[in-house]
């Protein structure tokens, strides 16, 4: 489905360049759930964002499903991100003024769905994550467990391909953190969706089908 190659990713900081990712040779089939480890500044999150097109790499390919996807222009990207992608984040950016069915339709209408119908997708993927009966809430009126919840009926709306999420749990308690990694590998089980998780947290990646540690820029079989 993925495929990574040659990866490298280089900052400049202070005129020095910095390089983040070495090499990065990486494969990921249909419908795995995957997790990345690597302690905090290890590069976790450029890669993530590397396969989720919202950043660049200084050289090497990103081919999904045989598309060289950095050969074409921006919107092009935007456009395949917004459908075939979807992103669960440490922190859940949800707009406060807005409720949760509304937090959750933003990708569907941002792709040119009518609004009834993100409305009425929203309310599924909403209902799918527990959240049936909290659909006029506003973010302050969630806890945070509620709120990554409508993140995660945001992230899927679209019925994405692959869900890319960067420490998911990371501001969550232990509990709270538990039910959303059985959320998101319930996605993965039920609706085939290939799942990638980068964290530092162990345990979490004990969870999924295939683990890989990122340290001093290259990949690693744990």
């Amino acid at each position: 489905m993925l495929a990574l190659k040659n990866i490298t990713r280089t900052f400049m900081k202070d005129s020095i360049a910095v390089e983040v990712l070495k090499g990065i040779d990486l494969e990921i089939a249909s419908g795995e759930s995957m997790a990345v480890l690597g302690v905090s500044g290890s590069g976790k999150t450029t890669l993530l964002q590397i396969i989720g097109l919202l950043d660049h790499p200084s050289s090497g390919s990103v081919h999904y499903e045989g598309i060289d996807v950095f050969a074409g222009d921006e919107k092009t990207r935007a456009r395949f991100r917004n459908r075939k992608i979807g992103f669960v984040f440490q922190f859940h950016h949800l707009l406060p003024e807005f409720t949760a069915l509304e937090n959750a339709m933003m990708p569907a209408f941002i792709a040119g769905i009518p609004r009834r119908e993100a409305l009425g997708k929203a309310e599924i993927a909403l209902t799918e994550v527990g959240l049936g009966d909290r659909l006029s809430h506003k973010p302050g009126e969630l806890s945070g467990g509620e709120q990554q919840r409508v993140a995660v009926a945001r992230a899927v709306i679209m019925e994405p391909a692959i869900l890319l999420a960067d420490e998911p749990t990371g501001n969550l308690d232990a509990a709270t953190g538990r039910n959303i990694i059985d959320l998101l590998l319930n996605l993965n089980r039920e609706r085939g969706t290939t799942l990638v998780v980068v964290t530092h947290n162990t345990h979490m990646a004990d969870r999924m089908s295939r683990t890989l540690s990122l340290k001093d820029g290259t990949l690693h079989d744990k």
